[in-house]
C-alpha cells in the first residue's frame, strides 16, 4: 500500500528540516498550507477518490513563479515584498491534479545565471558538492529535489535554467517547446525564449507535470501547439528503431572526457535497446549562444528598464554587470539575431528529417566551485553552451542523470527533440531509466 499524502509530505518536511541549512535550497516554507493539502488528498482517498495525476506527490515552485497569498521575491529586493492575489496557471494546475507544495525553491537573483545565489535567501548549494553551485537559474529546484525536500519541482528555462541544475544535481529536468506551457504569472527574463518546465529524479514523474501544466492559458489566444493527448500510456514503449544523432561538431569539443564518455556509454545502452545512431554535423550550432545572448539580454533590459534607470542599486553587482550588456546592443542587432535564429530553425527542421533524439552533454564540465575567479557572465557562458542551442531553436530539451565524473559529481545527458515531440523524448529518458540507475542516487548528507 503506498505511502499517505500526509506521510509522503512528512518525510519531505523532515528532509527540509535536516538538509535546508545547509543546502539553502527554500525560500519559503509553507508546511502548514502543505499539510492541509496533503490531509484533504488523504481524506478523498479514503472516500475512494482520486485528486488526480499528482494526487499526493511534493511539488516546490521556483520563486519566480506566483503562488497567492505567498510571497514570490524572484530572488530580487526589487520583489522581495510582492506577495501575489493569485496562483500562477501553472500552480493552479498542479493544485487542481492533488499536488501538495512544500513551498518557494530559491534561485539565481532575476533567474539571471548559473549561481543561484540571491539577495534575499543568499547562495543555494550542490547537495552533492556544497562547495559547489547546484546550476541555475533554477538551483534551488535542482537541489530540493535531489535532496529528497520534494519528489518535484518547477523552475523556469530560457538558455538552461531547468536543464543545467538538473544535470548539476543528478535529476531529471525538461524544457518544454516554448508555448507548450503557459508562462502566465513567470517574472521573464526573456518572454521569446522563457518556458516553465518540470523536474524530478524519475522521467515518469516529469511526464506527469508536463501532463498536467501542458494546458493552455484561459483566455488566451490560440497557440500552434498540438494537444499532448494521453502520451503517458506510451511512456513505456521504448526506444527500438528510433534515430539517435550524435554531433561531431561542437557539443563534445572541449568537453570533459569523462562526461563525454558517461554521455556515449548512455547512448550504447539506448543501442542495446535497439535505437539505431547516426553521426551528424550540426551546421551552425557554434555561433548559437552569441546570437541567443543578444536577445535573451537585450529582452532582460526592456523589462528591467525601469528598475535598471531608478534602482540600479537594489541588483547585485554580478547582476547588474551581466544585465547590463544588454544595453550594448542595437536595433540592428537584434534584428540580426532574429534572421539567425530563423535560420537556426530552418537547419533543425532539416536535422530532425534525418534523426529522431539529439544527444549532447548537458553541460560540458563538472559544477564550478562557489568561489571561483569566473564573472558570473563567464561561468554562465561556459556551462550553457549547449543548452543555449535548444532555447535558440524553442525545440524540447531533457538531462537525465547518466553517471559522475572523477569528483563524483553528476553528468547529465540532454536530449533534444523537434518541436512539440516531448512524448518522444520522455518516452526515450523513461526506456534509458528503465536499464540504469543513476536517477536513484542520493548526494552525501549527512
Amino acid at each position: 500500500m503506498p505511502p499517505s499524502a500526509r506521510d509522503n509530505l512528512e518525510v519531505a518536511l523532515a528532509a527540509i528540516e535536516a538538509h535546508d541549512s545547509a543546502i539553502n535550497g527554500m525560500i519559503t516554507v509553507t508546511a502548514e498550507q502543505a499539510r492541509q493539502a496533503a490531509d484533504a488528498a488523504d481524506k478523498v482517498a479514503a472516500d475512494g477518490g482520486w485528486l488526480g495525476l499528482l494526487h499526493g506527490m511534493t511539488l516546490a515552485i521556483k520563486d519566480n513563479i506566483q503562488t497567492v497569498g505567498v510571497r514570490t521575491t524572484s530572488g530580487s529586493l526589487h520583489f522581495k515584498d510582492v506577495v501575489p492575489n493569485q496562483d500562477a496557471f501553472v500552480v493552479q494546475r498542479l493544485k487542481a491534479a492533488g499536488a501538495v507544495i512544500v513551498g518557494k525553491a530559491t534561485m539565481q537573483e532575476l533567474a539571471f545565471g548559473i549561481r543561484s545565489d540571491n539577495p534575499i535567501s543568499g547562495q543555494c548549494r550542490n547537495p552533492w558538492d556544497q562547495t559547489k553551485v547546484p546550476g541555475g537559474s533554477s538551483g534551488g529546484s535542482g537541489a530540493v529535489v535531489a535532496a529528497g525536500m520534494a519528489q518535484g519541482a518547477l523552475g523556469t528555462d530560457t538558455g538552461g535554467s531547468v536543464r543545467l541544475p538538473a544535470a548539476m544535481n543528478g535529476v531529471a529536468g525538461l524544457r518544454p517547446t516554448h508555448g507548450r506551457v503557459p508562462n502566465h504569472g513567470s517574472t521573464p527574463v526573456s518572454v521569446a525564449y522563457d518556458t516553465i518546465g518540470p523536474m524530478a529524479r524519475r522521467v515518469e514523474d516529469v511526464a506527469r507535470i508536463l501532463a498536467v501544466t501542458a494546458r493552455e492559458e484561459p483566455g488566451s489566444a490560440p497557440t500552434s501547439a498540438p494537444n499532448l493527448g494521453n502520451f503517458l500510456p506510451g511512456l513505456s514503449d521504448g526506444v527500438a528503431g528510433l534515430r539517435l544523432g550524435i554531433p561531431r561538431n561542437h557539443y563534445f569539443l572541449d568537453c570533459g572526457d569523462d562526461i563525454a564518455e558517461a554521455v556515449m556509454t548512455a547512448v550504447r545502452a539506448m543501442e542495446a535497446q535497439g535505437a539505431k545512431i547516426i553521426e551528424v554535423d550540426v551546421e551552425g550550432a557554434e555561433n548559437t549562444h552569441q546570437w541567443a545572448t543578444i536577445q535573451i539580454y537585450s529582452d532582460a533590459c526592456a523589462y528591467h528598464g525601469s528598475r535598471l534607470d531608478n534602482h540600479p542599486e537594489l541588483f547585485s553587482p554580478s547582476v547588474l554587470e551581466r544585465m547590463l550588456v544588454g544595453r550594448t546592443f542595437t536595433g540592428v542587432d537584434y534584428a540580426n539575431a532574429c534572421r539567425a535564429r530563423e535560420a537556426w530553425q530552418r537547419i533543425l527542421a532539416a536535422l530532425y528529417q534525418d534523426i529522431d533524439i539529439l544527444i549532447s552533454p548537458t553541460t560540458p564540465a563538472p559544477p564550478p566551485p562557489i568561489e571561483e575567479d569566473k564573472s558570473l557572465l563567464e561561468a554562465t557562458r561556459d556551462a550553457s553552451r549547449n543548452t543555449y542551442a535548444g532555447g535558440f531553436g524553442a525545440n524540447p530539451g531533457l538531462s537525465v542523470p547518466c553517471g559522475f565524473s572523477r569528483e563524483r559529481l553528476p553528468i547529465g545527458m540532454q536530449m533534444e527533440a523537434a518541436w512539440w515531440r516531448e512524448p518522444l523524448l520522455l518516452r526515450a529518458g523513461v526506456a534509458y531509466q528503465s536499464v540504469t540507475d543513476w536517477h536513484l542516487a542520493e548526494p552525501p548528507l549527512s
